[in-house]
């Protein structure tokens, strides 16, 4: 089923009911903020990175930067995250990279096996997870990953991560008649904004940027995930291509490949994909977003005759399907890689800094502020 094509179909429908759920999201907002409803308020910051809409948008690659600069800076940070799907064996679960996608969840897992030095929590009760954090782990910063509607967990800096979509045709659509959360009223919370846009097409959107949110007086960056090379997935292989153990490779040398995504945003790695090698896969194969794959799923892709490539997210959880001998002929088994993204920072508006300049001076002030 086609939601978008149901969506505008029936949009005089769907509109006032669209109109109803904004409403209610406000009221629960105002039942936090004048303090009804309890949250809960560590002494250390609290950065949320979270998104307006449903669906992917980049928000963990943007915590996965921060984890990463964290401990460049010698700060201990606690991720505080639902899980989506995942059904730990205890709540809340401190995610360790052994752990699996179905207890964690992929994104977590995939946070944990990224940034070994950091603590992932996850627990659909975030306020919960946080009390045993400050009880047990007492880190320098919390990040709520996300974490935008989230209000039980009251946070110093919201982050609020954007889809070019979000500023045109998706525009204070709510659920039911859109993809939408909140009404554009709650983006009055937000201190930045992030938009997952190449530099062209950001640039492109400054007209729309201008006229949706401009009224909000803060900063608006830019940034895409860049595929730096690729990285082996199989069972008892390192996913960190810095790491020992970890096989990489720079390229295919032109050879055919079939990309694999379970992810929220399926067209977004198409076009990185097609970007990054030079020309597009043989066959894109799209499962849902945070698609639990099975041995039927591995063993269609180890018959594609070609390498198979995947992102992180679903590495995590295609890995332990695959053995050692993943992707040596005679083995049965794909030969399957992961890029190896990095997230880079472009073109920003209503700010004279780049994004990690902003973070960094952000950081500076909340730091001083609570003592850290």
């Amino acid at each position: 089923m086609n939601i978008a094509a149901v969506q505008k179909t029936c949009a005089p429908l769907l509109r006032p009911l669209g109109a109803a759920y904004a409403a209610c999201m406000a009221a629960r907002r105002a039942a936090y903020e004048a303090g009804v409803l309890p949250r809960f308020a560590p002494p250390r910051p609290v950065v949320s990175v979270g998104n307006i809409c449903w669906g992917g948008t980049g928000k963990t690659p943007l915590v996965h930067w921060l984890l990463r600069w964290c401990g460049a800076h010698g700060l201990s940070a606690a991720v505080l995250a639902r899980g989506y799907g995942a059904k730990p064996p205890q709540l809340p679960l401190l995610v360790r990279p052994g752990n699996t996608a179905a207890e964690a969840g992929d994104e977590p897992l995939m946070l944990a096996r990224q940034n070994p030095d950091a603590a992932v929590l996850v627990d659909p009760v975030r306020r919960r997870a946080g009390h045993w954090a400050e009880a047990h782990l007492a880190p320098h910063l919390y990040l709520l990953d996300d974490g935008f509607q989230h209000l039980a967990v009251r946070r110093d800096l919201d982050i609020v991560v954007l889809r070019p979509v979000d500023l045109t045709g998706e525009w204070g659509r709510t659920i039911p008649a859109g993809s939408w959360r909140e009404g554009t009223s709650a983006l009055g919370r937000a201190h930045a904004f992030c938009v997952k846009a190449e530099p062209d097409l950001f640039n492109a959107l400054g007209p729309q940027l201008e006229r949706r949110l401009v009224r909000y007086g803060m900063p608006v960056f830019s940034f895409r995930l860049a595929p730096r090379g690729l990285v082996r997935v199989g069972r008892g292989l390192d996913p960190r291509p810095t790491e020992q153990g970890a096989a990489t490779r720079a390229h295919l040398d032109g050879a055919p490949y079939v990309l694999v995504t379970g992810v929220g945003e399926p067209a977004q790695v198409h076009a990185t994909a097609t970007h990054f090698f030079g020309y597009p896969p043989l066959r894109h194969r799209i499962f849902p977003d945070h698609h639990p794959y099975g041995p039927g799923d591995v063993r269609q892709l180890a018959g594609e005759g070609c390498a198979v490539v995947c992102t992180p997210k679903d590495a995590v959880k295609l890995a332990p399907l695959c053995g050692e001998g993943a992707g040596h002929e005679g083995t049965n088994q794909p030969d399957l890689w992961a890029f190896d993204l990095v997230t880079e920072f472009g073109p920003a508006l209503w700010s004279a800094t780049s994004f990690p300049e902003w973070w960094a001076a952000r950081w500076a002030g909340l730091s001083a502020a609570r003592r850290v």
